[in-house]
């Protein structure tokens, strides 16, 4: 009788060892640290503080989505732990914050941490530790690089092709105009001015005065003041919102009215425009991938009508007019896209894997026809952008939506 209940029993074993194999949903579930059955732990590094400041918006919507996330069951039924610090855009300080939520808070991966420099600074680390730092908020192209450094990922469009986009612009409307750049004194700031001078090839001379910015400084008003006496007709800001609210105050104030273009980084209603003035605003260009919460055309689209539910529910507080707002949630949004597909292997190399493998996905708030697309060799998941005029309270946009790698 024994021998035959042994039979059964291995009988049995076998069989659903078959099935397991068989049916991936039923295999061994897989964990690296920052996962379990129950819980999965997100690393995050925001400037809640310091000259960036504007941007913890971005922080703190995405922890508000991943609540949402969680009241709704979680993802795979894990709940999502947010760990988010702040760096005060520092990038000694993010070094810090990065070891900290690696080896000490032991979370699976940083997500969405903010700055060019700063995530700069923690770069070499996170490869050596093969901990994903995925979808970095900062349009540097370096961080669309997955053979020297495959555990890092960018979201946004670059910096040097916006930048490129804008030049495209100018040699077609403006062809003999004479260009002023304010620009940040970093990382950012320089990969853009480098799109700038690629995108205007032989053209480039018609850049009259660069002039840098750091961010230690309480005001940029000298730096306007010099860029209008070059005799400038076109000013190009490429700064942070608390500089760019500045430049479009100062270049009212001393009557200067080129043709004024601000960074996508900068293109927030209600972090930089409301500040700085909307009647003193008119006219500036930009170039966006996000839909505009100002403007009342979306109020009737599916995706922002959830993206206002969530606000009224979730992050009552936030400022629908911010840009940092509708970013945050679409990166939170794409973040559990990934972790979604990750299903029951929550291992680092499958999250990187799924990074890698985004098909057409599109968040509520990006613009009709931007797509999320990423590959084992492309790490920069969005790449399209639209040129946007700011008329009445709200963003308008015009032309064409554009390739951000192809500028075409």
């Amino acid at each position: 009788m024994t021998a035959v209940r042994f039979q059964v029993a291995a009988l049995w074993t076998a069989l659903a060892l078959c099935t397991a194999i068989s049916n991936p949903a039923l295999a061994q579930k897989k964990y690296d640290n920052g996962a379990s059955d129950t819980e999965i732990r997100i690393g995050n590094i925001m400037p809640y503080s310091g000259p960036a400041s504007a941007y913890a918006a971005i922080g703190k919507a995405e922890e508000a989505y991943f609540n949402k996330v969680n009241t709704e069951g979680g993802v795979n039924g894990r709940k999502i732990r947010f760990i988010s610090y702040d760096d005060a855009y520092s990038p000694p300080k993010t070094v810090e914050q990065a070891r900290k939520l690696v080896e000490s808070d032991g979370v699976l991966l940083i997500f969405g941490s903010l700055g060019t420099s700063t995530n700069g600074a923690i770069r070499k680390y996170m490869n050596e530790k093969k901990v994903p730092q995925l979808f970095v908020a900062s349009g540097a192209s370096k961080w669309n690089d997955p053979k020297q450094y495959p555990w890092t990922m960018g979201w946004q469009p670059s910096y040097a092709s916006e930048a490129r986009i804008y030049a495209k612009y100018i040699l077609k409307e403006k062809p003999d105009g004479k260009i002023g750049v304010l620009y940040q004194n970093d990382d950012f700031g320089k990969d853009y001015l480098k799109g700038l001078k690629d995108g205007l090839g032989a053209k480039a001379s018609m850049i009259a005065l660069q002039e840098a910015y750091d961010t230690s400084e309480p005001a940029i008003d000298e730096h306007v003041v010099k860029l209008k006496a070059s005799g400038a007709d076109i000013f190009i800001s490429i700064t942070t919102p608390k500089f760019a609210a500045q430049a479009i105050k100062k270049a009212a104030e001393i009557n200067w009215h080129p043709v004024h273009i601000v960074s996508n980084v900068s293109a927030s209603v209600g972090g930089v425009i409301e500040p700085a003035g909307l009647e003193i605003s008119q006219g500036i260009l930009s170039a966006s991938y996000l839909k505009d919460g100002s403007d009342p055309q979306w109020n009737a689209d599916d995706g922002m009508k959830r993206f206002y539910n969530f606000l009224a529910q979730y992050d009552p507080k936030a400022n629908k007019l911010d840009a940092g707002v509708a970013f945050g949630y679409a990166a939170a949004q794409t973040m559990v896209k990934v972790l979604q597909m990750c299903g029951d292997d929550l291992t680092r190399e499958n999250v990187m894997k799924q990074a890698a493998s985004l098909k057409d996905f599109e968040p509520d708030t990006l613009l009709p026809g931007i797509k999320i697309n990423t590959g084992p060799d492309n790490f920069a998941p969005i790449e399209q952008l639209q040129m946007m005029r700011f008329k009445g309270r709200k963003w308008e946009p015009f032309g064409d939506i554009i390739s951000s790698e192809t500028g075409h």
